[in-house]
């Protein structure tokens, strides 16, 4: 099924930065798109994400699958990936401002309540692609390379974009960047 998978980051929703864009831009190419107003989206926690995500019966993920986040829900994407089913895997993910622990921020405790297995996140897709920029005020760049290191992806490294969002940049009602790499 040729489906893509938003996810907005903490205390944003579907409507935030390019995802409205992004989702109108996929479906005219004939892509069903769901960008989930995720619950409590102010503590992000990838249990219950994972739990909210995998409810949905009308959503399956399968070898046509694409997975976009942004920010926590990059994040998000690696525990969803974790815990799914042993025979599922998809094809491309895109992890927009990845970091790899809560950045002492106790609001982002709950994304790493449980250890990431890399070597099963790595399995379950065909291709990880890390954008980052080299100016992110939240996110430090050196997060994106270990991630992308541990489960074999492109890491693009965009200059002065800050966090890919409309407060570091009023540019990011739109991405086509990102809309070029799901093309």
């Amino acid at each position: 099924m040729k489906n893509i998978l938003i996810l907005h980051g903490t205390e944003n929703d579907s409507r935030g930065n390019w995802f409205p864009w992004l989702k109108d831009k996929l479906e005219k190419g004939g892509w069903r798109v769901w960008v989930p107003d995720l619950p409590d989206a102010d503590r992000p926690n990838v249990k219950k994400y994972n739990e909210y995500i995998f409810c949905n019966k009308n959503w399956k993920f399968g070898e046509k699958s694409v997975l976009i986040g942004h920010s926590s829900g990059a994040v998000a994407i690696l525990g969803l990936l974790q815990e799914m089913p042993d025979k599922v895997r998809v094809d491309t993910c895109i992890l927009v401002g990845a970091f790899k622990n809560s950045l002492n921020w106790s609001a982002l405790d709950g994304l790493f309540e449980k250890p990431f297995d890399f070597e099963r996140i790595k399995s379950k897709a065909k291709k990880f692609i890390f954008v980052h920029s080299d100016n992110d005020p939240h996110c430090p760049l050196e997060h994106a390379k270990y991630l992308s290191r541990k489960v074999s992806g492109e890491l693009i490294v965009k200059k002065g974009q800050g966090h890919f969002n409309l407060e570091s940049n009023p540019r990011y009602k739109r991405f086509p960047l990102v809309l070029e790499m799901v093309k």
